[in-house]
């Protein structure tokens, strides 16, 4: 009997939503700098969420759902990355509740068969005024809720 190679997980869930590693994103050492994964996948969140007409132009009280803050950010590195080049960073929602979130990631090949980071974070959604947390529009937990991960 021969080890099977791992499968890459199936996207039937999430996103998986394309990034660029740029020369200038690699560290002295030739490798993508630790603090790099994490913008690359706010980069990709937000591409995400401005498919779906959210965003933040400038104006927090007119940003609603995207007035938030990170509370929790876990990451683990799984394989390195060294090369610039096209990758992926799939996004799902892990759970939704009424003024937070917790969505995953995992930071991939551009076809996603290939895990180099995976974490997760969560976020809580401000009142712009009172920078206390706020419910989720139902617009926004309506694309939330087609992102969310089954527990199969």
């Amino acid at each position: 009997m021969t080890a099977e190679a791992p499968i890459a997980p199936a996207l039937s869930y999430g996103r998986l939503i394309p990034v660029t590693v740029h020369f200038d994103d690699l560290d002295a050492l030739g490798l993508l700098h630790n603090a790099r994964y994490p913008v690359m996948v706010e980069r990709a969140w937000t591409a995400l969420w401005q498919e779906h007409g959210f965003g933040f132009d400038g104006d927090w009280e007119a940003a609603g759902d995207f007035c938030n803050a990170v509370k929790e950010l876990r990451i683990t590195y799984d394989a390195r990355v060294d090369k610039p080049g096209a990758y992926a960073v799939h996004l799902w929602l892990e759970r939704l509740g009424n003024t937070g979130l917790t969505y995953g990631f995992r930071f991939c090949s551009a076809d996603g068969a290939v895990t180099y980071a995976r974490g997760s974070r969560v976020l809580v959604r401000l009142d712009a005024a009172t920078l206390r947390p706020a419910s989720w529009s139902e617009p926004f937990r309506a694309v939330g809720r087609e992102l969310l991960r089954s527990a199969d």
